[in-house]
């Protein structure tokens, strides 16, 4: 017995151009879902908490946050919490959250970091870290360096593209005078940027009784407002 089964000319060809569609990919098949954000990291010097408003990488921090809701992460910590602001950054930058960095989430970093005093020193090292995880970092800035104990300031690594360094070199308390690239063919040292505080001097408000009594001249460079303007303008050079 043969069964015959009648399809009309209009259910073929919806048939056929159903069959001919080409398959979609999703956009989570390909890639990190979404591009990391510009990273500003800045370390606080001495014992100073991450959120003392009084200093002026603190407000700076406050500022990007304020000013980049969105495509920025801005934040300040105290320089003994560098371990902290390393393990923020890996978090950031694995998009596709799987807990390890792929080398294209590694090459689509954008990192800065900045620091005053022993944040300064903190802020080469913390480079120095994303270094041995294969990790660029955009720009560095260190205001006043001084260096932690086993630890090197003055010797940029190779995977900082560019870096600057402001010192004053008054009071009992100096910053490094100067910085130098692990490697010039790769990182570009902005300038060694000196201040004189005893002609011109700063008026830093807010400050405790021992910091002015014993180092004056090492928080006026961080409460001048040329100094921190112009570290401004160069972390907002690097930003979308």
């Amino acid at each position: 017995m043969r069964i015959s089964i009648g399809l009309s000319s209009s259910l073929i060809s919806i048939l056929v151009a159903l069959c001919s569609i080409t398959p979609i990919r999703t956009a989570f098949a390909v890639g990190p879902s979404l591009a990391p954000p510009v990273i500003v990291i800045g370390f606080v010097g001495g014992f100073i908490r991450h959120n003392d408003l009084v200093h002026g990488g603190v407000q700076l921090a406050a500022r990007l946050r304020k000013e980049y809701p969105t495509g920025v992460y801005a934040a300040a910590y105290e320089n003994r919490r560098a371990d902290q602001a390393h393990a923020d950054i890996l978090k950031l930058l694995d998009t596709n959250h799987d807990g390890r960095l792929s080398s294209d989430e590694k090459q689509h970093a954008r990192i800065i970091i900045y620091g005053h005093s022993w944040g300064g020193s903190e802020t080469v090292n913390l480079a120095r870290e994303l270094q041995h995880d294969g990790i660029p970092v955009l720009l560095t800035i260190q205001v006043d360096s001084v260096a932690k104990l086993g630890e090197d300031d003055s010797l940029i690594p190779a995977n900082v593209a560019e870096a600057a360094n402001f010192y004053q070199s008054g009071g009992l308390v100096r910053g490094r005078a100067a910085i130098r690239a692990a490697d010039p063919k790769r990182t570009q040292i902005i300038g060694n940027y000196r201040f004189d505080y005893n002609a011109n001097p700063i008026h830093c408000v807010g400050y405790p009784w021992y910091a002015i009594a014993f180092e004056y001249s090492h928080i006026e460079i961080e409460c001048d407002p040329a100094v921190m303007n112009h570290v401004e303008s160069l972390i907002r050079s690097k930003l979308p």
